[in-house]
């Protein structure tokens, strides 16, 4: 299953999520990673409650409806890490760049020092 079909399932369906009473999928994307972590672990301990040895590896509708919430909120987590991972790499090229221009900007300035005083004189006349 696709994620676009399980989001797409969980909103037809009308997915509740436990946190502080019930919340809706779309919810789910407002909650901070610890937020997620422990709906996490409640689906996580609720699926394992509810599982039970069989032979026929039949799953009820309530069990397949907790792995799909499982796999909805590992979703939003790892989009969620990769955006803060983005926006950390963006942050790192930014000061990089800044050093760089800062860099650029002091041999600018030493080859300006060392130039001589004729060719600075010059330089003063051509402007």
């Amino acid at each position: 299953m696709t994620y676009e079909n399980l989001f797409e399932g969980a909103a037809r369906a009308k997915y509740r999520f436990p946190f502080k009473g019930s919340i809706t999928t779309e919810d789910l994307w407002d909650l901070s990673l610890q937020d997620l972590d422990r709906v996490f672990k409640t689906l996580n301990a609720e699926a394992k409650q509810t599982q039970e040895e069989s032979l026929l590896k039949v799953k009820d509708e309530h069990s397949e409806i907790l792995e799909r919430k499982i796999e909805i909120v590992k979703h939003i987590v790892s989009v969620k890490q990769a955006e803060a991972e983005a926006v950390k790499d963006a942050a790192n090229r930014k000061a990089q760049k800044q050093r760089i221009m800062e860099i650029i900007a002091k041999k600018e300035d030493d080859a300006l020092a060392n130039m001589s005083l004729d060719d600075l004189k010059k330089m003063v006349d051509g402007m």
